[in-house]
């Protein structure tokens, strides 16, 4: 597939996904949306081979969510004539935010300006989030007359508890890089000039790890909706599948051996 409105890169086993629409600050469309979902499926299936992703957004944003100005909301309409938008998320994005959360490989965002509405929800889907100073989330939606979607009703209580989840979603105000890193939503927050230094910094160490990372990411994106009991099991399972790890085996040798482990990814 060639692609349009994304670029995908590989370097050293690090991917970097770039959103590549700057005239709309990398606006959602449904075309961007379908790219995004080829490369992470590409990526998924081994197509492309990588470690770890990077995303990004090109120029001035990271994404300033759907693409509103393309009319793609309003020509969804329901049975009744009226306009249906989540038919829009059934097809494609809904897909897109599932596809990230199930990637098998560890995802750094890198989030330069805007990340509002689903824009949004692909920053909080990475594992690490770093954050330039001059960036902000923003959940829009109540200002054309929608609820926030892209999993982000999902994701913002379990980040950083329903009150402030609360004040972002009903207010729809901006909230600064610097507060989100006071609310604990993201992980780093640095100057703009060290935004992508610093994520493929934080790619490296990811691409480095061993196998296990992937079965930590799922371990901890399971036990948002596990009790006590399945999520014990599920430690169980995933350290049954870590010891089987060619990686496990150089771990031990080299703790044994006092040297750093060097693993492969398998």
């Amino acid at each position: 597939m060639k692609y349009e409105k994304i670029t995908l890169e590989v370097a050293d086993e690090i991917a970097l996904i770039t959103l590549n629409d700057p005239a709309t600050l990398n606006a959602a469309s449904i075309p961007m949306a379908e790219e995004l979902n080829h490369a992470l499926s590409a990526l998924s299936l081994g197509v492309v081979k990588a470690r770890t992703l990077v995303i990004t957004g090109a120029g001035r944003g990271f994404c300033s969510g759907a693409n509103l100005s393309g009319g793609e909301t309003a020509r969804a309409m329901d049975a009744d004539g009226r306009p249906d938008p989540g038919q829009g998320l059934a097809a494609i994005y809904n897909p897109l935010v599932c596809a990230l959360r199930n990637l098998p490989i560890p995802i750094v965002t890198a989030v330069n300006g805007a990340a509002a509405g689903i824009g949004c929800s692909i920053a909080l889907l990475g594992d690490l989030i770093v954050a330039g100073e001059s960036a902000y989330f923003l959940q829009a939606f109540r200002r054309i007359g929608l609820v926030p979607d892209g999993g982000s009703t999902y994701l913002l209580p379990r980040m950083i508890g329903k009150a402030r989840a609360m004040e972002m979603m009903l207010l729809g105000d901006k909230l600064p890089a610097k507060t989100a890193l006071d609310w604990g939503l993201i992980n780093r927050c640095v100057p703009d000039a060290e935004l992508i230094p610093t994520a493929m910094g934080l790619a490296r160490s990811l691409a480095e790890g061993p196998a296990a990372l992937s079965l930590i990411r799922k371990l901890v994106q399971d036990s948002l909706d596990a009790g006590w009991a399945e999520q014990l099991e599920a430690e169980r399972m995933g350290q049954r599948a870590a010891g089987k790890t060619r990686d496990f085996a150089e771990g031990v040798t080299a703790f044994l051996q006092k040297r750093p482990a060097k693993f492969s990814g398998n």
